[in-house]
């Protein structure tokens, strides 16, 4: 028989972790899929201190809003095909015709609107290389203090630190940088450790102690 507990439906536990058949702890949404899986054990929650790995996450970020994660992660690697690799110069160079090219390309998100802020943000973000660039000017919104969540019920959506940031980069130009997007970006990039307090991956990042 296996040892995986079946979750606790959402109405009563609220997503307490799972324990797989490795014997590791993972929330919900981790714990089936297998890429997803891959995601969280990898990726999510970890630093992330370089420009073109820093805005490809607000890239993904934007493109998630309204969507799930699962549907942006799947196409992933068209994402980055259809982008350049999103290597910020060379997406801040597209034209109207890249623009068309996308919207016909089935592989990603054809939403013109987040398409036009993908590269607004590449252009934004090679504009802030001349006040320290994209990174430093993230990571000082991180807040002094983290959440220690038991269950996805006690996960925040959206912080004072998000809200900042969010208005922080809009005025630097950069577009569908929401307060709750930041939030999530901050979550993904281990500004904040949001991973429940019995995941296996609390306190992974080295950002902050277990």
């Amino acid at each position: 028989m296996s040892d995986v507990v079946v979750p606790v439906p959402l109405n009563t536990q609220q997503s307490a972790t799972v324990l797989g058949e490795d014997g590791l702890r993972r929330p919900a949404w981790a714990a089936t899929d297998t890429l997803m899986r891959e995601y969280y054990d990898t990726e999510w929650g970890m630093p992330v201190r370089d420009e073109h790995g820093l805005f490809e996450r607000i890239a993904l970020e934007g493109f998630q809003a309204g969507l799930s994660w699962a549907t942006i992660l799947k196409k992933r690697p068209a994402f980055r095909e259809a982008f350049a690799g999103f290597v910020p110069d060379a997406v801040a160079a597209f034209t109207d015709d890249d623009v068309e090219r996308l919207m016909l390309d089935a592989g990603i998100v054809r939403n013109r609107a987040k398409i036009l802020a993908t590269i607004a943000n590449a252009r934004a973000t090679v504009a802030l290389r001349d006040e320290g660039g994209l990174v430093d000017f993230v990571w000082r919104f991180r807040p002094a203090e983290t959440p220690s969540p038991r269950t996805f019920a006690e996960i925040p959506t959206v912080s004072e630190e998000s809200k900042a940031l969010s208005k922080a980069l809009k005025k630097k130009g950069f577009a569908f940088v929401g307060p709750t997007t930041m939030f999530a970006l901050m979550e993904a990039i281990g500004m904040v450790d949001t991973h429940l307090v019995d995941s296996h991956r609390r306190g992974s990042s080295g950002v902050w102690t277990a």
